[in-house]
């Protein structure tokens, strides 16, 4: 049994129970969409989302029709942004299958993400699902601004550590604060709980995209892999290269980020880059404020009560900061 399987163990009947809730939710009588849809199910990945949301509502009591809408309108609007990231960022696959684009060109892919998005909205308006609805829609206008705001600071390299902490909370730590909020307020919680499980799932987000920052640099943060660059490739800012350029000296620094900016596809260059960040302990700080949120987010655990939901949720919490890919 994988470690995921372990954590599921407390939900288990409702993930079962979400699969069918989640495939009707798709359901369009427009074949060529019916069609697309069934792939996007067969390809689902983890389904981390789903359980985070789950995982909080147990924590305060028992699991609703509220709780099944949540997980399910969180899957709909989080795999309508991916539908739409794979054709902004021209992307072929995504887990090791073809992307709709790939296969039914951008049009397609842009209108299936549409698609997605409005069956996303209607499940909690025609539930009258309100303060779910307020939840996921702040969750989607702050990704499309921490896109955009990645988009912008791209362009001149002037990232600093506010500003990358500020990209990767509205890129992917709002959704699992999302999950979470949605997950509390589908059992009747209050507003300062709602409001702490939200929290808890931005640190927790935070934690699990600076462990991605970390990939890029080997398999883990620790143990230096073989180092793959993606980020540096694509003029990402990441939290290590961060930190060695606010270390290095004015010449290191140019000559750093004119790599990126401009020979960003020179392997040797490329390795250059990975090789100043190692070097300059960008690691090993990432590795420590990734730590530091982790332990964040136990500690707004350790304040509801101890049940099994609660132990899976911080053993999800150490799963995301220690997973090997």
């Amino acid at each position: 049994m994988s470690k995921l399987d372990q954590i599921k163990k407390p939900i288990e009947q409702e993930i079962k129970e979400f699969e069918p809730r989640f495939r009707a939710s798709m359901k369009s009588r427009v074949s060529l969409l019916d069609k697309i849809m069934h792939y996007i199910i067969k390809r689902k990945g983890k389904q981390m989302r789903p359980m985070f949301v789950f995982l909080t509502a147990k924590v305060f009591g028992k699991t609703t029709d509220s709780t099944y809408r949540a997980a399910a309108m969180i899957e709909l609007l989080h795999t309508a942004t991916l539908v739409h990231d794979d054709v902004v960022d021209d992307a072929n696959k995504r887990r090791g299958f073809w992307s709709i684009n790939a296969i039914w060109k951008n049009k397609i892919a842009v209108l299936v993400g549409d698609y997605l998005l409005s069956k996303g909205l209607l499940l909690a308006v025609e539930n009258e699902e309100y303060n779910l609805l307020k939840i996921m829609s702040n969750s989607v206008r702050e990704m499309s601004e921490g896109e955009l705001l990645q988009i912008e600071k791209a362009r001149k390299l002037d990232i600093t550590e506010e500003v990358y902490y500020d990209i990767i909370r509205q890129k992917t730590a709002t959704l699992i604060a999302a999950c979470c909020a949605a997950g509390s307020s589908s059992t009747n919680s209050n507003k300062m709980e709602v409001e702490k499980m939200r929290l808890f799932g931005e640190y927790t987000g935070i934690a699990f995209q600076i462990k991605d920052d970390l990939f890029d640099y080997g398999s883990d943060g620790e143990t230096i892999g073989k180092p793959t660059g993606i980020d540096i490739k694509e003029k990402k800012m990441t939290l290590p290269l961060i930190y060695a350029l606010n270390k290095a000296s004015n010449s290191d620094k140019k000559r750093m980020i004119k790599i990126v900016k401009k020979h960003n596809e020179d392997k040797k260059k490329v390795q250059e880059v990975i090789d100043f960040v190692i070097k300059s302990g960008g690691l090993t700080y990432a590795q420590n404020a990734m730590l530091s949120y982790k332990d964040k987010a136990l500690d707004i655990l350790k304040e509801f009560e101890q049940n099994d939901a609660n132990k899976a949720l911080a053993e999800l919490v150490i799963y995301t900061t220690e997973r090997k890919k």
